[in-house]
C-alpha cells in the first residue's frame, strides 16, 4: 500500500550499509564453535588448521569419571576484522563404561548458554551490544573413522542436540582408511541419520550468489577432515601435512581430504549460522517464558501485554504468599494455645493446698509400712524355723557321737 516515489536529488541515506559495516567492523564479531568428539580423535589439530592458528591446548587424560567442557576464547584478526573465537571441547567423551548419559552435559552447556543470555535481555539495564554472546554457532561432531557405522553415543547426541545447535558431522581422521571405504562410509552415515530423524545443518541454496556452491558442498557431508600444523618441504614449498612411512596427506589439498571445503564453508555461511542459532535461541526463550506465565494472547484470544502478565503473575505470587501466611499465624497459635494449657496444668498442680500433698504422702507411707511389716513377719517365721531344724540337727548328732564305739589304736 506504500506509493513508490522518484527522488528529485540526492538524499544520501544509500550510505546507510556503509555506516553499518563501519559499526561492526569496529565493534568486531564472535563466533562460536563447539567440538564434539573422542579423546585424541584430532579436535585441536583441526581448529588449528580451520583458522590457521596454533591454539595452544593442554593433553586430556581417558580416566575422567564424567564428561566435562573446556572453552577458550582467542582474538583473531584478518585484515581489518577482528573475530572473537570461542573453541568448546568436550573433554573425556565416550571414555565411560556408560555411555548413556554422556550427552547429557553437553545439552546443559549450551541450555546454559541460552540461558545467560536471556537474563541479560530481561535485565532492566541491558548491554546487549558489548555482551560477550556465548552461544554455539556450529558444532562440529567428529565421528571415528570406523568405516562400518555410526555408534550408539553419536545417535543419541546428535538426537538430543539436532534442536539446539547447527550440527556438523565430519569424519576425523580421515586419512586412516581409504577412498572407497570413505565413500560408502559417508554414505552409510548419511543412511543412519536420516532413518534415524536427526537433522543436522544444511548449508542454504536459497542465496543465488552461493547457491551453486552449497548445493554442491552438501553432497560432500559428512566432511573427511585431517588436520595437522607441521609443515613438510615438498618441491619448493612447505605445505601443512601429516608424513607416513607410505606417502604424505596434504591437508590443504581438497582431493586429500575436506579441511578446505569445511573452511570454506564456515566461512561463507558464518551469518546464516549465527541467524540459525537465534530461532534455536528464540524457541528456548519462548519454552522458558510460557513456563513462567508469559504469554502473547489472553484466555478471550485477546492481546496480552508483558507488563499485564507481570502483574497477574505478582497478584497471583502475593495471593499464595497472604495464604502461606495465614496458615503459618493458625499454626501458630495453635501452638500458643497448646503451650499455654500445659502452663496452666502446671500452675494448677504448683498451686495445690500443701495438706492435700501432706495427706498423699501419709498414705504412701503407710501403704510402705504395712508392706515392710509384712515383710518382718515373713523373716520372722523363718527364723524360727530355722532355730527349730538346728536344733532337732544337734540333738541327732549328740545321739550317734554316744553310740559309737572309742576303738584304742594301741
Amino acid at each position: 500500500g506504500c506509493r513508490t516515489l522518484p527522488l528529485s536529488a540526492h538524499v544520501g541515506f544509500d550510505s546507510l550499509p556503509d555506516q553499518l559495516l563501519r559499526k561492526s567492523i569496529k565493534h568486531g564479531f564472535c563466533f562460536n564453535v563447539l567440538c564434539i568428539g573422542e579423546t585424541g580423535i584430532g579436535k585441536s589439530a583441526l581448529m588449528s588448521s580451520l583458522f590457521n592458528t596454533n591454539f595452544e591446548d593442554s593433553p586430556s587424560t581417558h580416566f575422567l569419571s564424567s564428561v566435562r567442557l573446556r572453552a577458550q576464547t582467542y582474538e583473531i584478526q584478518e585484515g581489518n576484522v577482528l573475530l572473537k573465537l570461542t573453541v568448546v571441547k568436550t573433554v573425556g567423551f565416550g571414555d565411560q563404561l556408560n555411555k548413556a548419559d554422556s550427552y547429557q552435559p553437553i545439552v546443559d552447556y549450551i541450555d546454559a548458554q541460552f540461558e545467560a543470555y536471556l537474563e541479560e535481555e530481561l535485565k532492566v539495564i541491558r548491554s546487549l551490544f558489548s555482551y560477550h554472546d556465548t552461544r554455539i554457532h556450529v558444532c562440529l561432531y567428529f565421528i571415528s573413522p570406523t568405516g562400518r557405522s555410526l555408534k550408539t553415543i553419536d545417535l543419541l547426541t546428535m538426537r538430543n542436540l539436532d534442536s539446539k545447535v547447527n550440527i556438523i558431522p565430519v569424519i576425523g581422521k580421515a586419512d586412516s582408511i581409504s577412498k572407497t571405504e570413505l565413500q560408502e562410509f559417508k554414505k552409510k552415515i548419511m543412511s543412519e541419520l536420516v532413518s534415524n530423524g536427526i537433522r543436522i545443518y544444511q548449508f542454504p541454496t536459497d542465496d543465488e550468489t552461493f547457491s551453486e556452491i552449497n548445493t554442491i558442498t552438501n553432497g560432500y557431508l559428512p566432511f573427511a577432515v585431517v588436520g595437522s600444523m607441521e609443515k613438510v618441504k615438498i618441491g619448493n614449498k612447505m605445505v601443512r601435512a601429516r608424513q607416513y612411512p607410505w606417502g604424505i596427506v596434504k591437508v590443504e589439498n581438497e582431493s586429500h581430504c575436506d579441511t578446505v571445503k569445511l573452511r570454506r564453508m564456515l566461512c561463507t555461511n558464518m551469518e546464516d549460522l549465527r541467524e540459525k542459532t537465534r530461532a534455536y535461541y528464540e524457541s528456548y526463550r519462548c519454552c522458558r517464558l510460557e513456563k513462567l506465565g508469559g504469554k502473547d494472547i489472553g484466555p478471550e484470544n485477546k492481546l496480552v501485554s508483558l507488563q499485564e502478565v507481570i502483574e497477574a503473575k505478582r497478584l497471583e505470587f502475593c495471593l499464595e504468599m497472604e495464604r502461606k501466611e495465614e496458615e503459618i499465624k493458625q499454626r501458630f497459635v495453635q501452638r500458643v494455645n497448646k503451650k499455654a494449657a500445659m502452663l496452666e496444668e502446671a500452675e494448677r498442680q504448683a498451686s495445690m493446698p500443701v495438706l492435700t500433698k501432706f495427706e498423699r504422702v501419709m498414705l504412701m507411707y503407710q501403704e510402705e509400712e504395712l508392706k515392710l511389716r509384712e515383710k518382718k513377719k515373713l523373716l520372722e517365721d523363718e527364723i524360727a524355723q530355722f532355730i527349730e531344724k538346728k536344733a532337732i540337727a544337734e540333738s541327732i548328732q549328740s545321739q550317734v557321737s554316744v553310740s559309737t564305739p572309742v576303738v584304742s589304736l594301741k
